[in-house]
């Protein structure tokens, strides 16, 4: 067999190359970036993947050089092509250019990686430190504007990518992995992937044996297709599934997720209504007390605190059936992206976590290390899972529904507090001036802040807002904007562009705002407003986010859509187009004439991942 080494570096998109190789008929194993250069002797080539640390820094990663000495076809995406350029004595500099995002690049077609391919190129870039000096014996193959964006050696068989192949904004990308594999490398296996639902299957049977599982069902997708497989491993009778309305859900959720799961085959199904517990519950993680989340504006300690909560009511119910919570085991829908982005330390060493999943929280990882955690999924990505679940039979209301966050609507109230908020400098507001000019646009810097990941690394940064030709602003014009910014300015993740007033004479103010039913309860209404004009949107995910600021009302409101297959990357859904213009005016008329009191700004989140994440918290 045929094999390919992928060596970590800690990147958010290595399982993503481990997958688009598996696709593409090579068998491929992941190893750590440090993996002793003997232990690769038995594989064909390799990849370096991408990584949050900088080549010129103390956190720099040690590995053993020989690699580079061991004959192979070599491939260096992003990080891992600088450690290959510094190994040849090239320069690199974080001084040249940030990109983050997807850019258009030219490439030199007449090398064996890009043979067959256009010279202009659509591709994702999430880097600060750049190759500014290719080393020798290194070919510049590709450029964005001035900065190189791929290096070649055709003599060695290493080529190095600025940008990252594996990911859907790489819009050849795939035809470069085949390109390195089959032309450079010369595979001629063919391998074949395991069948998903039989492997499940076994494993499910092999680890729970006979004893009781609780699976946690938010509705989604992900946790109903852990469902169905316990059940078909499983005697159902030795299933629970178990709801939980944490009051965090969207309007009727939970109402229609039960009837959904009730067609599962699910014998015993348990609806847990636990809102005040999750509103006024103090968890405590590692000796420190944290909560209660009406008092939390930090949305890492929300996210902890949410994901504690649900194991902990599991086990409330556990106890009340009568069962053991040290022999029972608990089964979760979590993804792979789930695990890459919590910075899962099983999953990569050197990975930086972006922001806690509920399902990968410390109690959860306690309990992983138990072997009393059951996930199905957590190899796979959405789009996998979405294909399980229409081969298992489900319905499709289910299997292409949206996703929905554990947390729910919690991380989409973006809570602020006046005391900490961080001035923005003047050096700040002249570069956004120098952006903006002659631009027809106009921009504030906000310091409300969102989660976003930026050369593998997560990011907590300020807002910026655009506005000045409403719903009537150009789109290609406007996102190049947003895309300047971000690459620009530092301190900025996200751009938001507001839909619903052209000219604005007096600063966008910054309100308090925590958790209180008052707007749980207005964003809840304010989602249904957006998803049900939405609803059928050539998107993959849209919703609602309840932000504080205005001008003379203390709230607004930012539609969020989101495209993309494995929500790894993605891009904000083009109005025009993905989106119906007429529908989003249905929006603004809708929330104007039911919440004039209330909301000042109705505005669309332009910002691709990278730099922001889908969600904002």
């Amino acid at each position: 067999m045929e094999k390919l080494a992928i060596l970590d570096c800690g990147g958010q998109y290595t399982k993503v190359i481990d997958r688009r190789v598996r696709e593409l008929g090579v068998k491929s194993d992941i190893f750590p970036i440090n993996v002793k250069a003997e232990k690769l002797k038995d594989y064909k080539s390799i990849i370096l993947s991408g990584g949050p640390n900088s080549i010129s820094n103390d956190e720099r990663l040690k590995f053993d050089e020989r690699i580079f000495e061991l004959g192979k076809p070599i491939l260096g995406i992003c990080y891992g092509m600088q450690l290959m350029s510094d190994y040849y004595k090239g320069v690199i500099d974080n001084n040249v250019v940030k990109e983050y995002g997807q850019n258009e690049i030219w490439i030199d077609n007449t090398v064996p990686i890009f043979k067959d391919m256009s010279e202009k190129q659509k591709v994702l870039m999430s880097h600060g430190d750049t190759v500014k000096i290719a080393p020798e014996g290194f070919k510049i193959i590709g450029k964005s504007g001035e900065a190189i964006a791929a290096i070649g050696n055709v003599d060695k068989k290493m080529y190095g990518l600025q940008f990252h192949p594996e990911v859907d904004l790489t819009v050849e990308g795939t035809k470069i992995l085949e390109n390195f594999i089959r032309i450079v490398a010369k595979y001629q296996d063919v391998y074949a992937l395991d069948d998903r639902i039989e492997t499940s299957i076994k494993m499910i049977k092999e680890k729970v044996k006979d004893n009781k599982v609780v699976v946690l069902v938010s509705g989604g997708v992900d946790s109903a297709v852990t469902a169905a497989l316990l059940t078909k491993a499983l005697n159902p009778e030795n299933v629970y599934a178990i709801h939980i309305d944490s009051g965090f859900m969207r309007k009727n959720e939970s109402d229609i997720i039960c009837e959904n799961l009730k067609k599962l085959g699910l014998k015993n199904l348990i609806r847990e209504n636990a809102k005040d517990y999750f509103f006024n519950t103090v968890v405590e993680i590692d000796g420190k007390k944290i909560g209660p989340l009406v008092d939390t504006v930090d949305p890492e300690t929300k996210r902890q605190i949410i994901g504690e909560l649900f194991i902990k009511v599991a086990n409330n119910v556990i106890e009340r059936l009568g069962l053991d919570p040290e022999n029972t085991f608990i089964a979760q829908g979590t993804l792979r992206p789930d695990l890459i982005e919590s910075g899962n330390p099983d999953i990569s060493g050197f990975a930086h976590k972006i922001k806690t999943h509920h399902n990968d929280v410390e109690i959860v990882r306690k309990a992983r290390k138990k072997g009393l955690i059951v996930e199905t999924n957590s190899d796979w990505h959405k789009d996998e899972v979405r294909k399980v679940a229409r081969m298992l039979g489900l319905e499709e209301s289910i299997a292409s529904r949206q996703p929905f966050p554990g947390p729910g609507l919690a991380i989409r109230l973006i809570c602020h507090n006046k005391e900490e908020e961080v001035t923005i400098t003047e050096d700040e507001i002249k570069e956004l001036d120098e952006i903006m000019n002659f631009t027809g646009e106009q921009a504030q810097i906000i310091p409300i802040k969102s989660v976003g990941v930026q050369g593998d690394c997560r990011s907590y940064k300020n807002l910026g807002i655009v506005y000045g030709n409403g719903l009537n602003f150009d789109w290609n014009n406007v996102t190049k904007l947003a895309k300047k910014i971000t690459d620009s300015i530092n301190t900025i993740n996200r751009i938001a562009y507001i839909l619903n007033s052209n000219h604005i004479n007096k600063p966008i103010k910054c309100f308090n705002m925590k958790i209180n039913d008052e707007c749980v309860e207005l964003l809840r209404e304010l989602d249904s407003i957006v998803t049900s004009n939405l609803e059928g949107s050539k998107v993959s995910q849209t919703f609602a986010v309840l932000v504080p600021i205005g001008i003379t009302k203390k709230y607004s409101v930012v539609i969020r859509t989101f495209v993309t297959n494995d929500f790894m990357t993605g891009r904000p859904g083009e109005i025009g187009t993905e989106v119906d213009k007429h529908n989003i005016e249905n929006i603004i008329n809708e929330i104007e004439n039911r919440f004039h009191d209330k909301i000042e700004f109705v505005m669309y989140d332009v910002t691709s991942k990278p730099p922001a994440t889908c969600e904002w918290q």
